[in-house]
C-alpha cells in the first residue's frame, strides 16, 4: 500500500456503505447500450450487475430465512449499481491522490476483518444482511467491498482527514468533485444522480420499467 503520509482513521463498514455511495453527482443517459452506468468513460455493464445480483440472490435463497432476506433487499439491483459506481469513483479519487493498494494489502485486511467478526463464515453472513449495506455474496464481491473500505481509509489518511462526522463530509466532497470531473452517467432504468438530494433518484421517464421491477417480475414467474 503506497501513500505519502498517514494518520489514524477508522471507518466502519456500515458507515462506509450506507453514506458514501449516494454522495456522487452526475447525469443519466441511455446513450450507452448495454451499460448500467458509465464512470469516467468506463462501462459498468448491465450483464455484470445482473450477475452480481444473481450471486447474492442464490446465497440468500440458500439461507433458512431466504424469503425475508430477499424481501428486505427488494432494491438490490439499484443498490448494486449505486455501490459499483461509488467504487469506481473512489478508485479514481485514490489514483489521483497517489494511493495504491496491492492484493496482499486487501488479503491482510480481510484476515483482520474476519478475525474481528468471528471468522470467514461470519463475515460472509454479515455482508449478506441488508441492514449492513448493499448485500454481497461470494469471494469476489467480499474482496471488492473490503478493498473499497481499505481504499477509503487510505485515501482519508493521505488527505489528512479526521475520523469524525466532519471528516466524512470532507470525503464526500472529494468524491463528489471526482465524480463531476470524470463524469458519471447512469442508465435511466436504475434512476439518475440527483445533485440536490445527493442520491440515486427515480428515473424521470415513467415508461421505463426499473431493473428491480424486472427482477421482481422474473422471480414471480419462477415461483409460479
Amino acid at each position: 500500500m503506497k501513500r505519502r503520509r498517514t494518520s489514524a482513521l477508522s471507518v466502519s463498514a456500515a458507515a462506509l456503505l450506507a453514506t458514501a455511495a449516494p454522495l456522487l453527482t452526475g447525469c443519466s443517459t441511455d446513450a450507452h447500450p448495454g451499460a448500467a452506468a458509465v464512470v469516467g468513460g468506463e462501462r459498468i455493464t448491465v450483464a455484470s450487475v445482473q450477475a452480481q445480483v444473481e450471486t447474492v440472490r442464490d446465497a440468500q435463497r440458500a439461507r433458512p430465512e431466504g424469503d425475508q432476506l430477499i424481501s428486505a433487499s427488494s432494491g438490490l439491483t439499484r443498490d448494486t449499481v449505486e455501490f459499483l459506481v461509488y467504487a469506481e469513483v473512489l478508485e479514481r479519487a485514490a489514483q489521483d491522490a497517489g494511493v495504491e493498494l496491492t492484493r496482499r494489502d486487501v488479503q491482510e485486511y480481510r484476515a483482520q476483518t474476519e478475525a474481528s467478526v468471528g471468522g470467514a463464515e461470519a463475515l460472509a453472513e454479515a455482508v449478506l444482511m441488508p441492514q449492513n449495506g448493499t448485500p454481497l455474496a461470494g469471494e469476489e464481491q467480499i474482496d471488492r467491498m473490503l478493498r473499497t473500505q481499505l481504499l477509503f481509509q487510505s485515501l482519508a489518511q493521505e488527505l489528512g482527514v479526521a475520523p469524525d462526522a466532519n471528516g466524512l463530509t470532507q470525503m464526500a466532497a472529494v468524491l463528489a468533485e471526482t465524480a463531476e470531473e470524470i463524469g458519471v452517467e447512469v442508465n435511466p432504468r436504475y434512476g439518475e444522480w440527483d445533485a440536490e438530494q445527493v442520491l440515486l433518484a427515480d428515473a424521470p421517464t415513467p415508461w421505463l420499467r426499473s431493473a428491480d421491477e424486472d427482477e421482481a417480475t422474473q422471480a414471480a414467474t419462477l415461483d409460479g
